[in-house]
């Protein structure tokens, strides 16, 4: 779980790396993408606190922190491809993060992330083992 709180704590802190340099170019650049490059930076700052404070929880082993975790990287996944489609220096980035979201979702449905998150599967009531029912 530790493994998957601090990859999502990395992507969540290249979004922001990402973003403030984005909302800086926006504001010291050129008057024709000043106001893209701003929102787009903007954007990427508030996209950026989904994987940290998921990243957060997991550490604390919060519960509830698995859900932001697993969309955080389902989103990354599709922006992994189009890195990979473009002819371009941006093809390892697509690999890293493609790499990362993937060992990430791996990570977080594991069984022992699972119990040390207290999840329990549907069915599931507290105190079953492996799913056993004790028929009465």
């Amino acid at each position: 779980m530790t493994a998957a709180a601090v990859l999502a704590a990395l992507e969540g802190l290249a979004l922001l790396v990402g973003g403030v340099y984005l909302l800086v170019r926006g504001l010291t650049g050129d008057p024709e993408d000043r106001s893209q490059a701003a929102t787009g930076g903007v954007t990427l700052i508030v996209l950026a606190l989904l994987p940290l404070i998921a990243a957060r929880g997991l550490l604390r082993q919060r519960s509830w922190s698995r859900g932001p975790a697993i969309i955080t990287q389902i989103m990354a996944l599709p922006v992994a491809w189009t890195l990979l489609q473009a002819d371009s220096a941006t093809i390892p980035g697509g690999i890293a993060l493609a790499v990362a979201a993937v060992a990430v979702l791996v990570l977080l449905v594991h069984a022992d992330t699972t119990r040390a998150l207290g999840i329990r599967g549907p069915g599931r009531a507290p105190g079953d083992e492996a799913g056993k029912r004790d028929g009465g």
